[in-house]
C-alpha cells in the first residue's frame, strides 16, 4: 500500500514538539497515527527511541519506566499509550527537567481515561493534535473518498469489496478488542446494535428517549453508549448553537457516524449503486461534506455547531472563528437555490458568509454573502482557521 505524506499534520506536530515537552497524537484506530509518527521520526534531527506498547518486548522494557526513560535524550515515541496509563505521572516529572533533554510523542485512541490522566497529570506541559482520515487536500478522488471513507487502508484498497472487507474487520475489532482494552464493559453485541441503529439515525437530532425505548434501558445508559463511541472518534456529535432570540431553538446535538465509509458498511452498502439508491444517501453526503469542511479548516469541536429551530429553520454547520460566523448548507443537487430556511439562518445568526455546498460543478453567487460552492472545490477554497 502506498504511503501518503500528510504535510499539514507533520508540520503541526513538529511545531508542537518545539513548544511542549509532551505531544499527544490522538485519533481513531487505524487512522494513520503510527505512520505519521514514523514519518516524523525519520526526519527528526535528534535520536529517536520508539516503544510500541502492543509489543510484549517493548512493554517489558518499561516494567520500570523511570529506569528506561530517564537516560534517553531526543524524541521518545510511546505508541498505544493506553496500555500503560500509570506512566503519565512519570512523564510529568521528566517534562519538568531543565531543557528538557527529551520530548515525548504519545499516540493513543483517546479513551476518556487517557484524556483525563493527561489533562490532570500534564496540565500546561502537553499539547494535543487530532488526526482524522484522508481529506480532499490529500487525495483527489472525491467520490471514492465519500464511498470508502478516509481510513487509509479502506481508501487505498485494491477494490470496493476489499475496502468493504477492511471496514467490516475494523468494526469487529473495535468492538471485540479495542473498546474492552480501553476499559469498556458494554457487551460488543449491544454496542454493535447501537452503532447500527445510529447509522440509520445519521444526520438527525439525537433522541435519547427513542434509543432508550429500543434498548430497554435508561436515557443515561444510551447516552453513555453514544459518548463512548464519540470518545474513540467513530461518532461525531455536532453540538447545537443557541442564543437569546425569539425563536424556540433545538438544544440537542446532531449525530453522525464519523467516517462515511464506516457508515456505508454499517448500512450494509458496498457499491456506488448501493449507496445512491439508499434512503440515507442525502444524509451520508451531508455528513461527508461536513467532515471535509471541518478537516480542511482544522476547526476544533468547540468551534462547530448546528442550528435548528422548532419551526423548521436550520443550518447544517456553523463554524465560529472568533467573532466571525461562517455558515454552511449541504445539498446533494447540482444547482441549489436559496431557501427560506437559508435566509432565516443568514439573518437570525448574523452570518458573515453562507456557503451552500453542492454536488454539481458550478460556483455562483446566490445572494449577498451567499455563494453556491461545488464540493469538489472545497480543498482550493477553504483555508485552515488561524491557530488557536
Amino acid at each position: 500500500m502506498m504511503e501518503t505524506i500528510r504535510e499539514h499534520d507533520l508540520n503541526r506536530v513538529r511545531l508542537l514538539l518545539g513548544e511542549f515537552p509532551v505531544v499527544a497524537l490522538l485519533g481513531a484506530r487505524q487512522v494513520g497515527k503510527t505512520t505519521l509518527a514514523r514519518q516524523l521520526a525519520a526526519a527528526y534531527s535528534e535520536p529517536v527511541a520508539w516503544f510500541d506498547l502492543e509489543d510484549p518486548a517493548d512493554l517489558a522494557r518499561l516494567d520500570d519506566p523511570g529506569l528506561e526513560l530517564r537516560p534517553i535524550k531526543g524524541l521518545v515515541v510511546l505508541d498505544e499509550i493506553h496500555r500503560l496509563p500509570d506512566i503519565f505521572q512519570l512523564l510529568r516529572v521528566l517534562a519538568d527537567r531543565p531543557g528538557p533533554p527529551a520530548r515525548f510523542l504519545v499516540l493513543g485512541s483517546a479513551s476518556p481515561e487517557l484524556l483525563r490522566q493527561t489533562s490532570e497529570s500534564l496540565a500546561g506541559r502537553v499539547a494535543f493534535h487530532e488526526l482524522d482520515g484522508f481529506g480532499l487536500d490529500e487525495v483527489d478522488d472525491l467520490e471514492r473518498l465519500w464511498l470508502r471513507g478516509g481510513f487509509p487502508r479502506s481508501y487505498l484498497a485494491r477494490s470496493a469489496p476489499a475496502s468493504r472487507r477492511w471496514r467490516d474487520g475494523f468494526i469487529r475489532t473495535l468492538l471485540a478488542r479495542d473498546l474492552p482494552e480501553l476499559g469498556s464493559t458494554i457487551p460488543s453485541a449491544t454496542l454493535r446494535r447501537f452503532w447500527a441503529m445510529l447509522a440509520h439515525w445519521h444526520g438527525q437530532i439525537w433522541n435519547g428517549a427513542e434509543f432508550a425505548r429500543a434498548f430497554g434501558v435508561s436515557h443515561a445508559t444510551v447516552r453513555r453508549y453514544l459518548d463512548l463511541l464519540t470518545s474513540v472518534f467513530v461518532v461525531r456529535q455536532l453540538q447545537p448553537w443557541f442564543e437569546n432570540i425569539s425563536k424556540r431553538q433545538v438544544r440537542s446535538p446532531k449525530v453522525y457516524i464519523g467516517d462515511s465509509g464506516v457508515l456505508h458498511a454499517l448500512l450494509d452498502l458496498t457499491s456506488r449503486t448501493d449507496v445512491v439508491s439508499h434512503p440515507k444517501v442525502g444524509a451520508s453526503w451531508e455528513g461527508f461534506v461536513i467532515q471535509q469542511i471541518v478537516h480542511l479548516q482544522r476547526a476544533a469541536p468547540e468551534q462547530c455547531f448546528h442550528w435548528s429551530t422548532h419551526t423548521g429553520a436550520d443550518l447544517d454547520l456553523l463554524v465560529m472563528d472568533g467573532a466571525r460566523r461562517h455558515g454552511f448548507e449541504v445539498k446533494r443537487s447540482e444547482a441549489p437555490k436559496l431557501t427560506r430556511s437559508m435566509r432565516s439562518a443568514l439573518e437570525t445568526l448574523n452570518l458573515d458568509r453562507l456557503d451552500v455546498v453542492h454536488a454539481g460543478t458550478e460556483r455562483y453567487r446566490m445572494a449577498p454573502n451567499v455563494r453556491a460552492l461545488p464540493a469538489s472545490d472545497l480543498a482550493g477554497t477553504l483555508a485552515p482557521l488561524p491557530d488557536r
